[in-house]
């Protein structure tokens, strides 16, 4: 069946293709190589036919820069010589259509006019060409019943690198799918022995749904009736025969983009979920609602604690609660993940089932929505029963007489040494110098022990990430002769991040005074860069859904990157905390999601909207909150907000619901500006981008009307970082 290959992933290396400008101008042929080389590519340049076909005589080619009009004669006579594997792009004055209809089927694969935007076209050639090499691992279906019809297309298609596959009834049509990946379908309503529209709805669960087949109608009779009806189908696209092949063309890549970008979302989401499937088998998992009840727990759990999930859900955790803990080290971790809302880290003796111990190092974390409501508490855990255990009898067994002081210190040597095989081991002085560190310090931190013991603590390069007095309240509670539990980080030999779960205990004598500190530590290194790659991986899958909407348009990826870093700098200069600014940062992107259900016959429509149509485009806002509005997590939550807000406007003009002032969430009005300052300094299908003089013009204009005003007057006061941004983000 048609399964994603989530493992194959395009790798492009510009250093592997070799290209051929042939251009009689000294300096445009300067810009071109100059743009080919900063990309990495092979060039070779020359002036006339005569020059390029030494070049192309001598040298494997791939990719062709033709001047149509040359010293020496017609660039075509370079087009009719070389085989369709040298794809060729013509740069021309000229508006012949009916060389451009021939050409696109020798070997050409784009025209590029040299007209004002000339030198930007030329920029994008190197991304172009990277296009069409991923289009090789793309596979389009032909559903004609014409044979003329089927060559032209395969011709062109193949042309551009394509896979084509053709099938010129429904029942051919059926069996490639079940056996291949497609991903555009071309499909002829108009076949000789069946209807195209009745095969699309018999199998439309098989091609639309489950293979998330693009479908691109091709008709010589299109009525409105079905253009509704397709559309709702889930047809991309209708084409009218006989088509124009530069409209086919656009339309393909466009389609084949698209498909890329929900395949590899795809591809983010199934990995996100493998993630999860790992720290789930991995770890004692348990989730609780708000008030402590019990929600959800992992097979680890119910195998530690000896109860089945269905006696573990809707009972609180102190179902599992050991007499022997402290009350007050519960009224602690409420207190931390309920009133302070932040992560509870220590360690807890549970009692099973049948009444025995366990104990586990947890992490509790509270889960809050965009309002700062607590929605969960998600609690990992790690077994560490056999090291406290091993704790409790050192206690137990120092309470001693001298009959059997022979006995314990044979045990206390073999649980030291037991300690010292399943730990990590650090011993410091009461001035701070290492005095010990065992095998598994040494193994993991690369030091050797000449290298460490009787070097300061401070020798150990240590990795502060939030509070900066950590170190200093560790040593006020050892000093105190307190038992002090938390995390470390340290960057080693190998210059790497090692996270730990560390226990430093401070050694007391019989006469109470400290003489050492015993640090033992558990790596956690896996486990942080688990989390880390989980939210990595949720904020990627949420930048893919903001490019989807992006490219429904014809917009550039680069568009919802410059306005999230717009967004985070304009809510950083605006007070902001941190973490607002980066739930904004990730949320911005998906402003626009809402496009995925406005037709691209609107979106891309160069001219001005009707008023039916304008009234169709302004429901992306309300499409956009649909999609996002239930979600339970607080990036998906605020990017509802931006997608529902982001067109409001301050004097209560914009749409949909008309808010006035600060009854736009702050979030909306935010990215309000960093979306119409993007938005007019880009070139769209229905405008060219403004000078940015004419956007300044209009912000100072739109202040207190459009925008709110003091996020203006913060714009203006930084308008140095925003064009940086906007430099560093160039589509």
């Amino acid at each position: 069946m048609n399964n994603i290959n989530c493992f194959n992933k395009f790798n492009f290396i510009a250093s592997d293709y070799n290209i051929l400008i042939i251009e009689d101008s000294t300096s445009m042929i300067k810009i071109i190589n100059t743009i080919f080389q900063k990309n990495g590519f092979n060039t070779f340049l020359s002036s006339t036919i005569k020059e390029a076909k030494d070049i192309i005589s001598k040298n494997k080619i791939d990719y062709i820069i033709l001047d149509i009009n040359l010293p020496d004669g017609h660039g075509y006579e370079i087009i009719k010589e070389l085989s369709s594997s040298v794809k060729i792009i013509v740069l021309t004055t000229q508006t012949d259509l009916q060389l451009k209809e021939v050409s696109y089927q020798k070997g050409v694969i784009d025209f590029i006019n040299k007209d004002k935007n000339f030198l930007y076209k030329i920029s994008e050639i190197p991304n172009l060409i990277k296009q069409f090499e991923k289009n090789k691992s793309k596979t389009i279906l032909i559903v004609e019943d014409s044979f003329v019809v089927r060559e032209q297309l395969k011709d062109i298609l193949e042309n551009r690198n394509y896979k084509i596959l053709e099938a010129k009834d429904v029942k051919e049509a059926v069996d490639i799918i079940n056996f291949n990946k497609i991903d555009l379908m071309l499909l002829d309503l108009e076949l000789e022995k069946s209807n195209g529209y009745d095969f699309l709805i018999k199998n439309r669960t098989l091609i639309l749904e489950k293979l998330n087949i693009k479908v691109v109608i091709i008709t010589g009779n299109i009525s409105s009736n079905l253009i509704r009806d397709s559309f709702r189908l889930g047809v991309k696209e209708i084409i009218r025969k006989p088509f124009v092949i530069e409209e086919l063309i656009l339309k393909t890549d466009i389609f084949i983009n698209d498909k890329d970008i929900e395949d590899e979302m795809i591809c983010k989401t199934q990995l996100l979920n493998q993630y999860k499937d790992t720290v789930d088998r991995s770890s004692i998992v348990s989730k609780a609602n708000e008030k402590g009840i019990i929600t959800y727990v992992n097979e680890a759990f119910c195998k530690i604690s000896g109860y089945t999930q269905e006696e573990l859900l809707g009972k609180p955790h102190n179902i599992v609660r050991h007499p022997d803990m402290d009350s007050l080290v519960f009224k602690e971790m409420w207190h931390t993940i309920k009133d302070l809302k932040i992560p509870w880290t220590g360690i807890v003796k549970n009692r099973k089932k049948d009444g025995s111990s366990y104990w586990v190092q947890t992490i509790i974390n509270p889960i809050l929505d965009e309002n700062g409501n607590i929605l969960e508490f998600i609690g990992i855990r790690t077994d560490i029963t056999e090291i406290e255990k091993t704790k409790e009898y050192f206690k137990d067994q120092y309470d001693i007489s001298q009959n059997n002081f022979q006995e314990v210190m044979n045990l206390s040597k073999l649980y030291e040494n037991a300690i010292e095989r399943s730990n990590i081991i650090l011993r410091v002085d009461t001035n701070k110098i290492i005095t010990y560190a065992n095998e598994q310090f040494y193994k993991i931190s690369g030091f050797t022990k000449e290298e460490l013991v009787g070097k300061h603590y401070d020798f150990i390069n240590r990795v502060i990430f939030n509070d900066d007095s950590f170190m200093e309240k560790m040593w006020q509670a050892i000093e105190n002769k307190e038992i002090w539990k938390g995390q470390i980080s340290n960057i080693f030999k190998d210059n790497k991040i090692h996270h730990f779960l560390a226990t430093v205990v401070p050694i007391i004598n019989t006469q109470g005074k400290i003489i050492e500190y015993l640090s033992i530590r558990k790596e956690i290194t896996e486990v942080i860069k688990l989390h880390e790659e989980i939210e990595d991986t949720q904020r990627e899958i949420i930048y893919k859904m903001g490019e989807i909407g992006e490219s429904r348009s014809n917009e550039t990826g680069n568009h919802v990157k410059r306005v999230a870093h717009y967004s985070k700098l304009l809510a950083t200069l605006y007070g902001l905390d941190e973490k607002e600014c980066d739930i904004l940062f990730t949320a911005s992107p998906m402003h626009d999601i809402g496009k995925v259900g406005v037709p691209d016959s609107i979106l891309n429509k160069p001219g001005k909207l009707t008023e039916d149509e304008w009234k169709i485009m302004k429901k992306h806002t309300v499409i956009g909150h649909k999609i996002l509005k239930n979600s339970k997590r607080e990036i998906l939550k605020a990017a509802a907000i931006v997608a529902m807000e982001h067109h409001e406007k301050w004097d209560g003009s914009g749409y949909p619901r008309g808010l006035k002032e600060e009854k736009i969430h702050i979030y909306g009005r935010i990215t309000a500006i960093a979306d119409v300052f993007d938005a007019l300094g880009s070139n769209r299908c229905y405008k060219k981008a403004w000078e940015k003089e004419e956007i300044f013009k209009l912000f100072k204009e739109e202040k207190a009307k459009h925008f709110d005003p003091k996020l203006i007057d913060l714009f203006f006061e930084n308008i140095d970082k925003f064009k940086e941004i906007r430099d560093r983000y160039k589509d």
